[in-house]
């Protein structure tokens, strides 16, 4: 296994900014567990096929965080949150694609990310659909969220031995009263109690992207500092 910086290219959470990303290289397709699960703690995420870590020449701003499952003890809020959606119908199934997941998708793409470069609904768009979330060599499975037959939420998983790590979740963002986000960390925090797995890996939580603050709401919260798994206190 080897590793190969990227060029420089525009930041997706801090505007204005330039990042670069360190990616892994093998001669064959990763596979095994046990090596995603070591680059996993040690602040690696994957998208499709590609497995990355942010590498900025002065930046370090991108801190990798993960839940402690047994510690963690959600808010009032959280927990009201957690009721309402009980109604839920959900359903694990193999990754695939759907055309509903990929409408749904869309709209997702639409209200939260105008104009990003996901925001596509031609053959184009599909193809990065399919790239960035239905491509993969380790165990991922995707989990679909329904009210009353009607698709709300969907969301693609990877499994580790330690734990679980959401790759990207997508939901219907114009019903009102919903907190299908919140919920759906709640959920895979209880999945991984029933599992017996003790971390949930959120991926990465800047200080200063608005998009990353709902992280901070989840404690107690481990941050990656120094290649050590520490708590800290944050601002909510």
């Amino acid at each position: 296994m080897d590793f190969q910086i990227t060029r420089r290219y525009p930041c997706s959470y801090l505007p204005g900014e330039l990042a670069r990303s360190r990616i892994v290289v093998t001669d064959d397709t990763l596979s095994d567990s046990n090596t995603y699960a070591q680059l996993i703690q040690q602040g690696y995420r994957r998208s499709g096929s590609l497995i990355y870590r942010p590498d900025c020449d002065y930046c370090h701003a991108c801190i990798p965080v993960r839940i402690p499952v047994e510690l963690f003890d959600p808010n009032r809020t959280q927990r009201r949150i957690w009721k309402r959606h009980q109604h839920l119908q959900i359903a694990w199934h193999p990754l695939h694609f759907d055309p509903v997941h990929f409408d749904l998708y869309q709209r997702y793409q639409k209200s939260r990310h105008t104009n990003g470069s996901m925001d596509q609904d031609d053959e184009n768009g599909r193809k990065q659909y399919r790239d960035f979330l239905l491509k993969s060599t380790v165990d991922s499975f995707l989990v679909t969220f329904h009210e009353n037959e009607q698709l709300r939420m969907v969301s693609i998983i990877d499994r580790l031995p330690d734990g679980l790590s959401p790759v990207y979740t997508f939901f219907e963002p114009d019903v009102p009263g919903s907190s299908y986000g919140t919920f759906n960390i709640l959920w895979q925090t209880a999945q991984c109690r029933a599992d017996r797995l003790p971390y949930l890996y959120l991926g990465y939580w800047i200080a200063n992207s608005r998009k990353m603050h709902y992280k901070a709401n989840f404690q107690p919260l481990q941050y990656l500092i120094d290649n050590q798994w520490q708590y800290r206190t944050t601002n909510r």
